[in-house]
């Protein structure tokens, strides 16, 4: 009973935004989301049914999505910009519309976003938000609430490895709170608005997905809470407020050929 009582407690304070993020940092360091981040990369590499491209075999691709990376970094926005590694994983399944974060800046991106999205502005917008998640700490904010810091410890340590799986399970299907998702469409735009690409690029995704009449069918990435349409509206919306200097990142022979160095 008491320790359902502390987690409901716990629960309660990490849900005040100004308390957040200060509760989070005292109880838990960066360091373990850098640990719990490579123990969650590690089970997804294991996982036979995700086929990560080799570096050596993709060269230029994997230089296109660092430099992204970097720009984004480098913005000035990223809280946590040198204290994560923030690596980028290629996973080639052109089925699947997704990119994902896990805890201290393991990037993930699916080559079936890269071949639907149609600028690299799109694609920044997309990274910058996943970026969001694990520079807002949000999957470690979720595993504090509901597992406590015990658990979570246990965890960074390697010594549940079931729960790591699930939350390896839990960042492949992208499963965030409606406030979260929120966070980082705005953080998107934050990020974006300090470099040269367009401040609003992540809602070029969502409009494409409507346009295509996707919105209803389409992959839980970024697309569950809020509804797409709304999410257009909201970044737009929130870059215009912002006034951002970025202008179009008109390179579309050289996404094109991002996207032709990718297997078919």
């Amino acid at each position: 009973m008491k320790t359902i009582y502390l987690i409901g407690l716990l629960s309660f304070y990490l849900s005040l935004p100004l308390a957040a993020q200060d509760i989070l940092s005292a109880l838990v360091p960066l360091s373990h989301d850098v640990a719990l981040g490579r123990q969650v990369s590690s089970q997804v590499e294991k996982d036979p049914s995700i086929k990560i491209l080799s570096e050596k075999d993709y060269p230029k691709a994997y230089e296109y999505l660092r430099n992204i990376t970097k720009n984004i970094l480098e913005s000035g926005q990223v809280k946590n910009a040198k204290n994560f590694p923030w690596e980028v994983k290629i996973i080639h399944d052109d089925k699947t519309l997704n990119a994902f974060c896990t805890p201290g800046g393991f990037i993930y991106v699916y080559t079936g976003l890269i071949k639907y999205l149609d600028s690299e502005d799109h694609l920044a917008g997309v990274m910058g938000h996943e970026i969001a998640h694990a520079d807002q700490r949000h999957s470690t904010k979720q595993m504090l609430e509901s597992q406590g810091v015990q658990m979570l410890s246990e965890m960074v340590l390697g010594k549940n490895q079931n729960a790591i799986a699930n939350i390896a399970k839990n960042l492949l299907s992208l499963k965030f709170s409606r406030d979260d998702e929120t966070s980082a469409d705005k953080a998107s735009v934050n990020y974006l608005c300090a470099t040269i690409y367009q401040s609003d690029g992540a809602a070029g995704f969502f409009e494409k997905l409507l346009k295509q009449g996707q919105g209803s069918g389409t992959p839980a990435f970024l697309s569950t809470h809020p509804a797409p349409a709304n999410r257009v509206a909201t970044i737009r919306a929130d870059a215009a407020r912002r006034q951002c200097k970025s202008q179009t990142v008109r390179r579309a022979n050289t996404y094109q050929q991002l996207k032709d160095s990718l297997p078919k």
